[in-house]
């Protein structure tokens, strides 16, 4: 069976954790609903729900055990919510994907990432 998961960061196709837990599986484009606040936290950023802003990302396909992998290193429940939200992949189909989410109230005093896509920031490189 396989999961589909929404990854906006470092787990995106040549990120870090992505490099570690995920390579060598391929995302497709995607972006989620104008819902959404993108914030850096350094070398990594988090989502929020409460805003206006389209966050930008892949899809990926990932089995039980990675997303178990996945729930670790995102720290879910505790830090990072793992909820489904529609995204609409690069083609225009419309699926339901996994998204990690922080809580609105975290990190009020974090830099906005206007764009909502973690590539515009100069951090996202590592």
């Amino acid at each position: 069976m396989t999961i589909q998961i929404f990854v906006y960061g470092t787990l995106r196709s040549g990120g870090s954790h992505w490099s570690r837990l995920l390579s060598p599986l391929e995302g497709e484009q995607a972006m989620t609903e104008p819902q959404y606040i993108m914030r850096s936290h350094g070398h990594f950023p988090s989502v929020h729900r409460g805003g206006v802003t389209a966050i930008r990302g892949e899809v990926l396909s990932v089995n039980a055990e990675q997303l178990i992998t996945l729930d670790q290193l995102e720290g879910h429940p505790h830090c990072y919510c793992r909820e489904q939200v529609p995204v609409t992949l690069h083609n225009g189909q419309n699926v339901v994907a996994w998204i990690y989410l922080m809580p609105p109230e975290s990190h009020l005093d974090a830099e906005i990432i206007a764009s909502g896509d973690w590539t515009d920031h100069p951090s996202s490189g590592e």
